[in-house]
């Protein structure tokens, strides 16, 4: 059988692999010392596997690779944020951005080709959907652009707010978070250091706080359904009653709150009026908030506030005893920036 015909390890979850051992005859402890190799150390052959026999490790060659993305071009900011445009084994592409921070890196990771949702202030959102990551191509991310770090630095947060809506995509999703947080087969990432961001797919909300301890950021930009329906139209189908009220019910862990991603987008979204009344539609829910001042790119049809809209938005969430934060986007230069992931990196686009 050839290489390319094999199918990536990466892509069968531990109890998958345990499954398939079995039904070769091989005890299921075997699982954990493979995925070891894979996550921990980093292998790249099954040859390396020196604590694995070596007639298992010719059945594994035999049917399994280990992948990993063709990286079809990283482009850095001056900012120091590197945008990876990974090339898939069906010739779509689909982007990362990794981010450093005052001591460690983030990694902004994408869950679908393209997307769905279509936010009229996002660029992916232009391309449409063309299909959903599979568990091995989500993980892949994460474990490739480790693997290229060098210096005191580490990789230590991961985000789900790259490419598409992650709820849309949601058993390759957590199958892929389960391996990312796992300490004793998988990549051991620390759950609060995972990030999930949702347009507000209501159904799967209840699921994603029983299926997984991950970080909950909400993309909300609007406090009214009116704008929220103009802006994402997914609201139309889950308006903001019913977002909210699900949020309501999550199930946050102690000490942990829901984030709320407000876009400013100027005469939009910006005004007193907007900063008041997100400060009552929240009231019931454990939050703090992100504004992320709009990031304008060619043919956008909408504009980034003034600084000063910007602060008086911000002030008016302080003085009502929310944690508020300005996030000004790092990797603007390369087109990395929230919203900025989109079909204009792909080679001949």
């Amino acid at each position: 059988m050839s290489r390319s015909k094999k199918t990536d390890i990466k892509e069968l979850s531990k109890d998958q692999l345990v499954l398939w051992l079995q039904s070769k005859g091989l005890e299921p402890y075997r699982a954990t010392q493979i995925l070891k190799w894979i996550y921990l150390r980093q292998t790249d052959t099954f040859d390396t596997m020196t604590d694995v026999g070596k007639e298992i490790r010719k059945l594994l060659s035999r049917h399994f690779s280990i992948a990993r993305l063709e990286k079809a071009r990283i482009e850095i900011s001056q900012d120091g944020s590197k945008k990876y445009l990974f090339k898939l084994n069906d010739g779509k592409y689909v982007e990362s951005v990794l981010i450093p921070e005052k001591d460690h890196y983030t990694l902004c990771i994408s869950t679908q080709v393209g997307c769905a949702q279509g936010c009229r202030f996002c660029l992916t959102a232009r391309g449409g959907w063309v299909r959903n990551l599979t568990r091995g191509e989500i993980i892949a991310q994460v474990r490739d652009v480790s693997k290229c770090l060098d210096g005191p630095k580490r990789l230590t947060n991961v985000v789900l707010m790259g490419m598409g809506e992650p709820l849309a995509n949601y058993s390759n999703v957590v199958s892929a978070i389960n391996t990312i947080t796992d300490n004793n087969y998988g990549l051991g990432f620390s759950s609060r250091r995972l990030t999930l961001s949702t347009a507000g797919i209501v159904p799967k909300l209840s699921n994603l706080g029983r299926d997984t301890s991950v970080n909950l950021a909400i993309s909300l930009n609007a406090t009214d359904n009116k704008t929220r329906n103009m802006l994402m139209p997914i609201n139309r189908k889950y308006p903001l009653e019913k977002l909210l009220d699900a949020c309501a019910g999550y199930p946050l862990l102690p000490r942990r709150r829901i984030t709320f991603e407000y876009i400013l987008i100027k005469g939009i979204n910006d005004s007193i009026k907007d900063a008041k009344r997100l400060v009552k539609l929240l009231r019931p829910i454990r939050a703090k908030i992100n504004l992320i001042p709009f990031n304008e790119y060619e043919g956008s049809e909408f504009n980034r506030p003034q600084e000063s809209a910007i602060l008086n938005f911000k002030e008016i969430l302080n003085k009502n005893n929310y944690t508020a934060i300005i996030r000004y986007s790092k990797g603007q230069d390369i087109s990395a920036a929230c919203g900025q992931l989109g079909a204009n990196s792909i080679p001949g686009s």
